[in-house]
């Protein structure tokens, strides 16, 4: 049997455990260790006394792997990243941030939702994780937007949405683990995200205040703020402005040299959102409660990466991602066609798979694709079929994914951002989140259609960072 064909049957394999329940980490883990001895005994010529030998070999290839994969330095960049959003929290930075956009946005038509979604944005760049977003969002934003007689569906669904968006505005763990995947510039690929993040924050603003013209009961707007109350707001939310340019800084210094490293400049912001904790009056219980979340969501994140990563090597030996390029780029319909139908198949895997698990199982074989498809790694822009050099594709299909995974996070039946509103509030089931979000799913068609329109949207920041 040819190697491809094995490789064919054991990801049928992985995709069956996972689609019956089976955690993706382990799922992935046991199909590539699997694949690996199925492979090395298949060159054997399934010899039964070469058998224990296949097996010693495939151990020593799949215990290696975790190891050498995840003592990347660019990986210190998550935990730090998920500390400064718990360290946020605690600090009451993200009542403050909810309390400044309430004050200056809440006016307009479905303001308080418009006001959730400017601040989740807000907090979303201090925080690199969508699901803590949501929680504390569903703690301090849904309340407010009850009290005054907002649909609790549509409320729980702009937090659920909302949420969302950490996994593209910087510092995001998603965009950490897509460039080390395909071993692209950490730095460039955070810059890249903060714009297209923006934009879809700015198109769910639209829709909301569209929405709350046509029906008046959605979202009622909130007047009464004096100008002096508005400005007394800003104060408090201005330590968050204060960490994005320090994280900024260590990414790109527009005015020189970069600060230090992306991992350095992770550390730093973590360090100063600490300080800022204490100094509001953060208690040992608070750190310690802050600490073991980390760990717990860093450790979920590992998990996966060390998995799937055993699989990515089963792969690589399998030569499935060489196979699978060479028969996207031998087909005769448009390229942008494939890429459309590429990102309509995340749409349709993000229903059932996690955001991480479903990037990390994918792109070994989706990316080389789609980098043969504009022309290689190494392509001009001149030269390329998208209109922009192969660094630039693959920071522009990095977004483009990383949108579509933020997709996943809000569509049934295991978007995990609407189990995670749904458990902060007792007041709300599963199905009540899932019928919130719905509008929020043409929104993001919007975007996606935006990004892959306009890719100078994701590509100008990055391109001046040389």
């Amino acid at each position: 049997m040819d190697p491809i064909t094995i490789g064919l049957w054991t990801t049928g394999g992985m995709l069956f455990m996972v689609f019956m329940g089976m955690r993706v980490a382990f799922a992935a883990g046991l199909a590539g260790f699997f694949g690996l001895v199925w492979l090395r005994w298949n060159g054997f010529d399934y010899n039964p006394a070469q058998l224990g030998k296949a097996v010693e070999i495939s151990v020593k290839i799949a215990g290696q792997v975790p190891h050498s994969k995840v003592s990347s330095q660019a990986l210190s960049l998550i935990p730090t990243f998920i500390l400064i959003g718990y360290l946020a929290y605690y600090a009451k930075l993200t009542t403050a941030l909810f309390e400044a956009a309430k004050r200056w946005i809440a006016w307009v038509p479905g303001g308080l939702a418009v006001s959730t979604v400017f601040a989740t944005a807000g907090f979303a760049a201090v925080s690199g994780a969508s699901v803590a977003t949501a929680a504390v969002f569903a703690r301090i934003a849904i309340p407010e937007m009850l009290k005054i007689g907002y649909n609790k569906q549509f409320a729980a669904g702009v937090v659920a949405a909302g949420g969302t968006l950490a996994s593209l505005i910087p510092p995001s763990a998603i965009l950490v683990i897509y460039a080390i995947i395909v071993e692209q510039d950490v730095g460039k690929l955070l810059l890249a995200g903060f714009i297209p993040g923006a934009f879809s924050a700015i198109i769910y603003a639209a829709m909301i205040i569209g929405i709350a013209l046509i029906w008046k009961n959605v979202g009622p707007p909130v007047s009464g703020f004096t100008w002096k109350e508005r400005l007394v707001a800003l104060p408090p939310a201005l330590p968050i402005v204060a960490v994005v340019v320090i994280i900024i800084f260590f990414v790109y210094n527009p005015f020189g040299d970069a600060w230090g490293t992306p991992t350095e400049g992770g550390a730093v912001g973590a360090f100063i959102v600490f300080l800022m904790a204490l100094y509001r009056g953060m208690r040992f219980k608070e750190l310690k409660d802050a600490l073991i979340e980390t760990a717990k969501l860093t450790v979920m994140i590992f998990t996966i990466i060390w998995g799937v990563l055993i699989y990515v090597r089963f792969l690589g030996f399998a030569d499935l991602p060489g196979a699978f390029s060479d028969w996207i780029t031998s087909l005769t319909v448009s390229p942008m066609l494939i890429l459309v139908c590429i990102l309509l198949a995340y749409a349709v895997l993000g229903m059932f798979m996690d955001a991480i698990g479903m990037l990390l199982l994918t792109l070994p074989v989706v990316y080389p694709a789609v980098m043969a498809l504009n022309g290689g790694e190494f392509v001009s822009a001149a030269d390329s079929t998208f209109g922009m050099s192969g660094p630039m594709c693959a920071i522009w299909f990095g977004i483009l994914v990383v949108k579509m995974a933020e997709f996943c996070l809000i569509t049934p039946p295991i978007g995990l951002n609407c189990f995670v509103v749904a458990g902060v509030r007792d007041d709300l089931s599963v199905q009540d989140v899932f019928k919130g979000v719905t509008p929020f799913f043409i929104a993001d068609a919007f975007t996606i259609a935006g990004l892959v329109a306009f890719p100078g949207i994701v590509l100008w920041l990055p391109s001046l960072a040389g």
